[in-house]
């Protein structure tokens, strides 16, 4: 499970913090194998800015489940100071520490001039990732402290040329959105990766009424037009809405597996079949806090019943 710590309108930014460790201790009751947060920079829609911080605070209000980010993003952080803070949670932690490593840099000119980030750079990331490999398995010049005593999964976040990073560095992948259908570029990373493949494919999932998904979905679209991601705010059907943004708003609902059991089982199992996930990451975000709990909860029964994958 991914949770992006998503603000509401009328509340704090604070709340969603604490929703977020609700949501894992609530992920780890009901079995989920993983719970990963996000990195934002001054996005009003969410909390989270520094995943190290935040695993931090996950891992200590937890006990079984992995804790790992989804992602960090590289190119906003020196490879070391990355490397030192998964060392510390890995010994504070031990075994349950996931690192989801991403290369999307600030998503406005000015947050990355304060970011002092360059922007994407595919040389720059490669170089940036092996070096982080580097300190996190002892081969680098240099030596993180605490030195560390057992690894620290790296999973990359990828679009079509993260893949081709991922596969040649045999490292697992996470992938979404159109990538999911490019059965080449999946099978080009399973030939590149060989024996070391291994394919998270992240998906929007919601179940309970369908209306559930027009929060998100309306500040996705929103935020095309107005540059700017915002909170969560209760769903309105019959929001006032221009050409454009009923178009995102529709291919955002598109993306989202939303419905009962029977609709989502259906819907995740052609997804697993289509793409041969071995992992199942999934993500959504919803204004009611209750029925996402309820979502939660009637979503780790569908997926254990999905041969072969287990709630992730």
């Amino acid at each position: 499970m991914l949770d992006r710590s998503r603000t509401r309108s009328g509340e704090p930014d604070s709340a969603a913090l604490h929703h977020t460790l609700e949501r894992a201790r609530r992920a780890e009751r009901l079995g989920y194998h993983r719970f990963w947060v996000a990195e934002h920079h001054a996005v009003p829609g969410i909390a989270s800015g520094s995943p190290p911080v935040l695993m931090a605070a996950v891992a200590g209000a937890t006990e079984r489940v992995r804790v790992g980010s989804g992602g960090i993003m590289l190119p906003n952080h020196q490879p070391l100071v990355v490397a030192e803070q998964l060392a510390m949670l890995s010994a504070l932690y031990p075994g349950r520490i996931d690192a989801g490593i991403g290369r999307t840099p600030g998503f406005t000119e000015p947050v990355r001039r304060a970011l002092r980030s360059g922007g994407a750079d595919d040389a720059r990331f490669g170089a940036d990732l092996d070096e982080l490999r580097g300190y996190l398995d002892g081969t680098a010049a240099v030596t993180v402290r605490p030195r560390i005593d057992r690894s620290v999964p790296l999973y990359l976040l990828a679009t079509g040329a993260g893949l081709a990073v991922a596969g040649d560095r045999g490292l697992p992948v996470v992938v979404g959105g159109p990538v999911l259908d490019d059965r080449a570029a999946l099978q080009d990373y399973r030939n590149r990766a060989g024996p070391d493949a291994h394919l998270v494919v992240s998906a929007d999932v919601l179940i309970g009424d369908p209306d559930l998904a027009l929060s998100e979905a309306w500040a996705l679209a929103a935020a095309r037009t107005t540059g700017e991601f915002p909170p969560l705010e209760p769903p309105d059907p019959h929001r006032r809405m221009t050409e454009r943004q009923r178009r995102d708003l529709d291919r955002a609902l598109s993306r989202t597996i939303a419905g009962d059991e029977d609709t989502v089982a259906e819907r995740l199992d052609a997804l697993v079949e289509r793409t041969g996930a071995d992992e199942l990451l999934v993500t959504s975000s919803t204004w009611d806090v209750d029925a996402l709990a309820e979502s939660d909860a009637r979503l780790a029964a569908v997926l254990s019943g999905i041969t072969g994958h287990v709630p992730a």
